[in-house]
């Protein structure tokens, strides 16, 4: 597959701008990283594996009305080794991270017709290396498979929020209504479009919004775990031996996961019961 025309190395000073960028506001994007044939090859696979998830048990997670998870194996969307592999991907989570970074998860979200406000939360609770020592141990990448509109549900973050220490959050996650006015005075929308990349501390204060298009507006999430980093232990990622022998050397190395005689489907562990029962 191929992505958008070769982008220079960047430079020390971008590199520091975007890690320093991503410690002070949680989030950072990309404009045109690949090309809209390439999203569109990738929103083709996001949707067969949608359906096929949503045909077996525990294939696809609610993360409340209309609104589901899917966790896939990496060689189910053609453009995986473009994406883990791409420049400024890999500058921003080494440069978080560390050079020595791992994926450990590739899934996607897909809000659709009539999903609501979810509550604002973080994806997991704050590890005790963010809280001792500010520390962030692992990274959300996520790339829009549609041109999103304001009708669509956009996803929204609270930009600054990522070392809230959550000691009163439901589940070291949800916090408590009370705190919602200083969410809502931070918040921003985000309005990717296809061949948009952006990447975000997972602890970063955020929700989806209510969906009022009749088109579903699917989202890929590849997580990325500093050494040490748990995340893992959440996902069942795999890779069979012969995509195993097809990756370069440079992405192996950033791959934690087992190498399979035969792919099987993916239960998802992680699931956030208060975005299954609760919405605003």
């Amino acid at each position: 597959m191929r992505t958008t025309s070769a982008r220079p190395p960047l430079s020390a000073e971008e590199v520091d701008e975007l890690r320093d960028t991503i410690r002070t506001r949680g989030i950072v994007g990309l404009q045109g990283a690949f090309d809209t044939e390439w999203v569109d090859a990738l929103n083709a696979d996001v949707l067969a594996a949608f359906d096929d998830a949503r045909s077996r048990p525990h294939g696809a997670i609610g993360r409340g009305p209309n609104r589901y998870y899917v966790e896939i194996h990496p060689e189910q969307i053609r453009g995986f080794v473009d994406l883990a592999t791409h420049p400024w991907i890999d500058a921003v989570c080494a440069a978080v991270l560390g050079p020595d970074y791992r994926i450990v998860e590739v899934g996607f979200d897909v809000p659709g017709p009539g999903a609501m406000n979810q509550p604002w939360h973080r994806d997991f609770p704050m590890p005790d290396v963010t809280r001792e020592r500010q520390v962030l141990d692992s990274l959300a990448i996520n790339v829009t498979t549609v041109d999103t509109e304001p009708d669509m549900g956009p996803f929204e973050i609270a930009p600054g929020t990522q070392f809230d220490l959550g000691d009163d959050f439901e589940h070291g996650m949800f916090p408590p209504k009370e705190r919602y006015p200083r969410y809502e005075e931070r918040a921003e929308r985000k309005f990717p479009q296809r061949g948009d990349v952006s990447i975000r501390s997972a602890l970063t204060i955020h929700r989806g919004t209510v969906h009022r298009s009749s088109r579903q507006r699917p989202v890929l999430v590849l997580g990325v775990d500093a050494p040490g980093g748990v995340n893992a232990e959440r996902h069942d990622m795999a890779v069979t031996r012969p995509f195993w022998d097809s990756l370069p050397e440079s992405l192996r190395r950033h791959l934690a996961c087992p190498i399979v005689d035969e792919l099987r489907p993916i239960e998802q562990k992680h699931t956030i019961e208060g975005l299954v029962m609760g919405t605003e």
